[in-house]
């Protein structure tokens, strides 16, 4: 019994930083940043590059005169390097989402460190930047991949807002609604540039939504701006 206690214990304290993105307490508690200081608010796209949907993005991001981070995949980056080449050229900021999307909570430590390890080398050699901010796919730290994280040097960090874009019912509206609808200062918007991982075609919903959520950012007069990653 207390054996099985023990190890209720034990799970239950591995998979406690897992409760980050659906519980702000938990995620002070770790230190884990969920929003920014100063003023603005900041568009974070995760999953790419996409042959497709980064394109999409770039241009109305470019159109609009926006600063956005990626987060990008670096099995993705293995496969469309300039792509991830072409975001750094545009100068948004890079950080790492993993070298594979595999959820943290099935991984030893030792399997996170390498794969920090693969997905930083990928996007440094393809972009010539050298990321030092990390969110795992799906959001999702164990306790030790965590400790794996901050001790290779990288900055952990969620989202306050996403728009739920990988969704099968999600539309270019109900993206925007769940992003921006109630955006105030300081606030990182989650969304997605690729459907590597999601439904099939959820990029084009994203791009569609985007003009909509900036739109919504300027008249609060907040700035978008890029995330603080090292380059």
């Amino acid at each position: 019994m207390r054996a099985s206690l023990l190890a209720a214990g034990a799970a239950a304290a591995w998979s406690l930083p897992g409760l980050a993105p659906v519980m702000p307490s938990v995620s002070r508690v770790l230190g884990i940043q969920r929003r920014l200081e100063g003023e603005g608010a900041a568009l974070t796209f995760d999953d790419g590059p996409h042959a497709q949907g980064t394109p999409a993005v770039l241009e109305v991001l470019e159109r609009l005169g926006a600063p956005a981070t990626f987060f990008l995949t670096g099995e993705q980056v293995v496969r469309a390097p300039a792509l991830a080449g072409e975001i750094a050229a545009a100068g948004h900021a890079i950080a790492l989402h993993g070298y594979g999307h595999r959820n943290m909570l099935r991984l030893t430590p030792n399997a996170v460190a390498e794969d920090l390890r693969r997905g930083q080398e990928a996007i440094a050699t393809a972009t010539g930047r050298m990321p030092t901010t990390y969110r795992p796919p799906f959001g999702i730290f164990s306790a030790g991949g965590l400790t794996t994280v901050r001790r290779a040097g990288f900055e952990p960090i969620l989202w306050s807002r996403w728009g739920r874009d990988w969704s099968a019912r999600a539309t270019p509206d109900s993206i925007a609604a769940r992003a921006a609808g109630e955006l105030s200062r300081g606030d990182i918007l989650l969304l997605h540039d690729a459907d590597h991982y999601s439904v099939p075609g959820s990029w084009k919903n994203t791009a569609d939504a985007l003009p909509k959520v900036i739109e919504a950012m300027e008249a609060r007069a907040l700035a978008p701006v890029r995330l603080p990653v090292a380059a």
